[in-house]
């Protein structure tokens, strides 16, 4: 199959966005720090327990139930019985990024965090946790692309897709499509996911204020089940987009983006983190 060479802009257009992402990050991770004065280790606990949580346990038990011929494993009865109902498939995707990466986020507070209680606490592990997301979802992805790219130039790309083709059948059409895709990419594209981003990122942080006075406050515990259903309600949409059951532009589903991650970070951080002026430490921690 002849696919259309990767040109020299969309080369570059991938490179930049895989760069930005790193020095983004890490030029929030630090002015954080140096500012706040934060230990280091509360980001890596962030960045470590969404690795654990999230890419660990969260995609293995996910892919076992919904995907299980990405891992190898014959099709089951759940997945055909999920894989048949696009609603049903929707929310399930939905629903593990919210139960594992806010659990993930409790147990932390709860263990090698316990005894950190200052209210920046909560922002390092979100930076953590949001940071180590970007860099996953935007730097990796991209070089990966970029990978792709040289293949498809090369002529090499082929010889993947049969590979994918004798594990995993049903992956075979957005392997093709990502082609595709990759000689159309622009600058304008990287600058729409980085944005996305963002406010992605500053959902993820305003999920860890939540979960932080949850964890820290027995009266509060209500905002961890808080988190579970906003994470899953904003992955859900996605998934149902994704499923067609409604049809949403990428401007719209930009939009719903921009505001799950406003209101999610601005709520924690002016009903939460802002009225924390240290009283709170004189509470019952369970």
């Amino acid at each position: 199959m002849e696919f259309t060479k990767v040109g020299t802009e969309q080369f570059l257009a991938l490179g930049l966005g895989a760069a930005l992402s790193v020095i983004i990050t890490l030029a929030i991770v630090l002015v954080w720090k140096i500012k706040k004065k934060e230990p280091f280790t509360t980001i890596l606990v962030g960045a470590a327990t969404f690795v654990l949580f999230a890419l660990i346990l969260e995609k293995t038990i996910q892919n076992a139930l919904v995907f299980p011929t990405t891992m190898g494993l014959p099709d089951h009865a759940a997945s055909q019985f999920i894989n048949a109902r696009p609603v049903l498939w929707a929310l399930v995707l939905g629903l593990f990024p919210g139960v594992f990466e806010e659990t993930g986020r409790f147990i932390a507070f709860k263990t090698v965090l316990k005894n950190r209680r200052n209210r920046e606490t909560s922002i390092s592990y979100g930076i953590g946790h949001g940071g180590i997301e970007v860099i996953l979802t935007l730097t990796v992805t991209y070089i990966t692309y970029i990978a792709y790219g040289i293949m498809i130039n090369s002529g090499s790309f082929q010889t993947l897709i049969d590979q994918v083709a004798s594990q995993a059948p049903d992956q075979v059409s957005a392997m093709q499509a990502l082609a595709d895709q990759l000689a159309a990419i622009s600058f304008a594209d990287i600058g729409t996911s980085l944005f996305e981003r963002v406010f992605a990122f500053l959902f993820l942080v305003g999920a860890s204020i939540l979960v932080f006075y949850a964890a820290r406050d027995k009266g509060r515990l209500w905002l961890y089940p808080l988190a579970i259903l906003l994470h899953t309600a904003l992955d859900s949409l996605a998934g149902l987009n994704m499923a067609k059951v409604v049809q949403l532009s990428a401007p719209e589903l930009e939009a719903i983006v921009v505001a799950f991650g406003l209101l999610t970070f601005l709520g924690a951080y002016v009903l939460l983190y802002k009225k924390d002026t240290g009283a709170a430490e004189n509470r019952q921690f369970g």
